[in-house]
């Protein structure tokens, strides 16, 4: 399989595994809000099943870290001010680096496409719960 393909899928399952553990640990450890917590955890743990895939483990031996184009911090990055912009950022990009991996799957591995897209789905109706949350509204 081609080397290029494998490194989108390796680099956007990484990204996609530590925004979720960032959000996780916003509602662990500072918002105490074990409900979201476990949601999280959860859908964390939903995405090891593709770690199942040999294909993912193609793609880590094709990594590349040292001469990655995007390993630099983005002045983007420095834009969050509050917890709420923390998990928001986070959530963003676990559902965009997952939609990456939905669209690469259909080439290399079709079988995980739907858990991949059940997976995206969650995290929107997460992303609804935090905000109804910090609204003050009940979803």
């Amino acid at each position: 399989m081609d080397k290029k393909l494998l490194r989108v899928v390796d680099v956007n399952f990484n990204r996609s595994k530590e925004a979720l553990r960032v959000v996780e640990d916003v509602f662990r450890f500072i918002l105490e809000n074990d409900n979201l917590r476990k949601e999280t955890r959860s859908l964390r743990h939903a995405l090891d099943k593709i770690t199942e895939n040999k294909i993912l483990k193609d793609a880590v031996l094709s990594r590349d870290s040292v001469s990655d184009l995007g390993k630099k911090t983005d002045a983007l990055e420095f834009n969050r001010k509050t917890i709420d912009d923390i998990i928001y950022a986070n959530l963003q990009r676990a559902k965009e680096s997952i939609r990456v991996l939905e669209e690469f799957f259909k080439i290399i591995s079709g079988s995980q496409v739907k858990l991949l897209k059940r997976i995206r789905y969650d995290i929107y109706s997460l992303e609804k719960k935090f905000t109804s949350l910090r609204e003050g509204r009940h979803v």
